[in-house]
């Protein structure tokens, strides 16, 4: 137990380092003056879109509790979830190993109204996936609409993949929804059970996921000049083979991963505008939310203490 708990800490470092060697191979010749400059090029309007896309992607990412919380049939106000979901994944997406860091999140969160540690463990499992299937969904699209892509990555990428491998893809999304539609049976791991989530919850799924990841990836697509840009399209290609990596990686952050494959899938851009766009990103995803969700944690811990002290008095003069 004691080794389990210390591997991906140091998985998550490893990586970071190894990354870091390897960008730094790439921009040895980079100043931060040329970062600097690049920052100071982005333009107040693709500054304010930027913002708007990492609304977009924080409201998509609510989301995703919220139809795990239908699954379960619980009602929870919508407020006390998007604060709660934009909690766990401002904290999650910075520390890493995302699924266990958001579900300590979650489970304090929503034990306080009542949902018990088997409940959450689904919720936890079913926003996972929700991400898993907007992946696999929005990869299999941009495999048959861009198949190209994968020529930016020749010898980075571990397996190949093509257009016919974009169908397969989005025929796994397909048959999900089958699988909902004529009421398969669940899926067990161990004494897990995971039931499919009803038609209705399944096609929100396959809307909101996608919505998430297209509001992440448009923050960095507006902090990119037009000189040698290849497209939104493009971009969220290599945005989520990125963003993939950097989850796969356990690396605090993406730290490294995330600037390597952008700064690999992107050879006809100025690397200094690509680490511009990226540090952009970093700071309206991740350094921000951070922040925020660091004092609505503050905020709930001392309403519940507050709770709790109430509650003791009221014991008290009974």
């Amino acid at each position: 137990m004691k080794l389990k708990k210390y591997i991906w800490p140091v998985v998550g470092v490893a990586t970071i380092g190894f990354s870091v060697w390897l960008l730094y191979k790439e921009l040895k010749h980079l100043s931060l003056d040329d970062v600097w400059g690049s920052l100071a090029a982005i333009n107040p309007h693709h500054w304010l879109m930027s913002g708007l896309c990492t609304l977009v992607a924080y409201a998509a990412l609510a989301g995703y509790d919220r139809i795990a919380l239908q699954h379960l049939k619980r009602k929870v106000g919508w407020v006390f979830i998007t604060l709660t979901s934009f909690t766990t994944y401002a904290l999650s997406h910075n520390v890493g190993a995302s699924v266990f860091s958001g579900a300590v999140v979650r489970y304090r969160a929503y034990t306080s109204k009542g949902l018990s540690v088997s409940e959450i463990g689904v919720l936890v499992a079913l926003c996972s996936f929700t991400f898993a299937i907007g992946t696999i969904m929005l990869v299999g699209f941009i495999l048959v609409y861009e198949p190209e892509i994968t020529e930016r990555f020749v010898g980075v990428l571990p397996v190949e993949a093509s257009a016919t491998t974009g169908v397969v893809l989005l025929g796994i999304a397909g048959l999900y929804l089958l699988g909902s539609l004529f009421k398969l049976r669940p899926l067990r791991i161990g004494s897990f059970t995971l039931f499919y989530p009803a038609p209705h919850l399944v096609i929100q799924q396959l809307v909101i996921g996608p919505i998430e990841l297209l509001g992440a990836a448009g923050i960095i697509y507006f902090a990119l000049p037009e000189a040698g840009n290849p497209g939104f399209m493009v971009i969220l290609g290599i945005f989520l083979i990125s963003f993939s990596a950097a989850l796969i990686s356990h690396a605090p952050g993406g730290l490294g991963v995330l600037e390597l494959v952008f700064v690999t899938g992107l050879p006809d851009m100025n690397p200094a505008d690509v680490i511009a766009a990226l540090l952009v990103f970093r700071l309206f995803y991740l350094i921000i939310p951070f922040i925020i969700g660091l004092f609505i944690i503050l905020f709930f811990e001392r309403s519940q203490l507050a709770v709790a002290e109430r509650e003791e008095r009221q014991a008290e003069l009974k």
